[in-house]
């Protein structure tokens, strides 16, 4: 059979992060939705996504095809039951589609002919940017079930302070030395070739991807996620990394997103608690206002290729876009458009020459290309947040 990863109506709701990328390409827990629905299908997937995201993420379509939702998170019951999917048969969870048989020669799809059947489990479906953060503990236990099953993990030098050790694992060729890492709440999972340098301390839920680092004296509190090729150091609360992003120095982020080709500023603050101890608002890019999250601790969700300067301060509640600049005293506003170039004193456009160039040295520095692909998508995205940059 072959397996197809769509967007769903949530899609909208994950920018700014899906305007680079799938919502199958969106890393909780310590892989990404894609990853999950690869491991538990047996088979790859391809991606109906936006038509400019297309030619780096493809979709291929043969005769006989199941339609995924890849806003939700998979177990091996849902699975199962989407495996035995027949023609004119789609998988419900209440009101929102999970999973539909299609063929290639329908041009529409009409549920109203479809025979529709109720999930057999109960599973996490990520609806909104603060999801990514506020259900990752959960994540990253399954897919810490996932990654250590019948596997040993390597063996924990003896200067490593360890609390629960059996949730502990440790992949080829990772360096542990002269830290405390608590798994108690939840399993530490460390990647291959990745690094925890002397003094840190890590609670779990807690997962550190390939050829990561967290540098001395670094405090990790779970659940948090850091993607493969990150360097971490300071006090880091219940975020998420995608990847190829760095938090190389002191300072404090919690209850975070950060895309990849990010790096923040030495001494970056973000507050995660409003000073009244009120709900948190964020800006929502499909309502073009800010709207209420239900969530007491929310801070910062940071776009792909943004970055920020030494002594950053981010407010509670910080949404910035796609390759955003930001440097300065003083908080910047708490909705910051893509292609921004500025902060609290005022901003100009980051143009798209300079963003060229920037990438394509970051991405250098990671031995990858910042080809054709990745510029068109870059230049489309330019292109379709105009409307939030208008700077006086």
């Amino acid at each position: 059979m072959n397996y197809i990863l769509f967007d769903g109506t949530a899609r909208n709701n994950l920018l700014p992060f899906t305007y680079t990328r799938p919502v199958a390409d969106i890393r909780i827990g310590i892989l990404t939705i894609r990853e999950k629905w690869e491991h538990y299908l047996g088979l790859t997937t391809t991606t109906l996504t936006e038509e400019y995201l297309e030619e780096k993420y493809p979709m291929v379509e043969m005769a006989q095809n199941i339609m995924i939702n890849a806003s939700f998170l998979p177990t091996e019951k849902i699975a199962n039951q989407i495996k035995k999917l027949k023609q004119n048969e789609a998988i419900f969870k209440a009101t929102e589609i999970v999973a539909f048989y299609t063929l290639d020669t329908q041009e529409k799809v009409n549920f109203d002919t479809y025979k529709k059947i109720k999930c057999v489990d109960n599973f996490v479906q990520i609806k909104n940017t603060y999801d990514i953060f506020s259900l990752n503990g959960i994540a990253l236990q399954a897919d810490f079930e996932i990654l250590t099953n019948g596997k040993i993990s390597q063996e924990i030098p003896e200067t490593v302070h360890c609390i629960n050790k059996k949730q502990i694992f440790l992949e080829k060729g990772a360096k542990v030395e002269v830290a405390v890492l608590n798994a108690s709440n939840g399993p530490i999972f460390i990647g291959k070739n990745a690094e925890i340098m002397e003094g840190c301390m890590v609670r779990g839920p807690f997962a550190l991807g390939d050829n990561s680092t967290l540098k001395m004296g670094t405090k990790i509190y779970g659940a948090t996620t850091i993607g493969p090729h990150c360097k971490i150091g300071g006090e880091v609360n219940n975020s998420v990394f995608f990847g190829y992003a760095n938090k190389a120095h002191d300072g404090f982020l919690g209850n975070s997103v950060i895309g990849q080709w990010c790096n923040l500023g030495a001494d970056t603050n973000n507050s995660n608690l409003k000073n009244n101890y009120a709900e948190v608002k964020l800006w929502n890019y499909e309502t073009e206002r800010f709207a209420k999250t239900g969530l007491q601790f929310c801070g910062l969700m940071f776009g792909d290729h943004s970055k920020c300067g030494i002594n950053t301060m981010f407010n509670t509640g910080t949404v910035v876009g796609v390759s955003a600049n930001i440097f300065g005293g003083n908080f910047p506003r708490n909705f910051i458009p893509s292609f921004s170039w500025g902060g609290n004193a005022g901003f100009t456009i980051y143009q798209m020459n300079k963003v060229r160039e920037v990438a394509t040295v970051v991405m250098q520095r990671r031995k990858l290309e910042f080809d054709k692909k990745e510029q068109k998508i870059l230049e489309y995205v330019f292109e379709i947040t105009t409307k939030y940059r208008n700077f006086k």
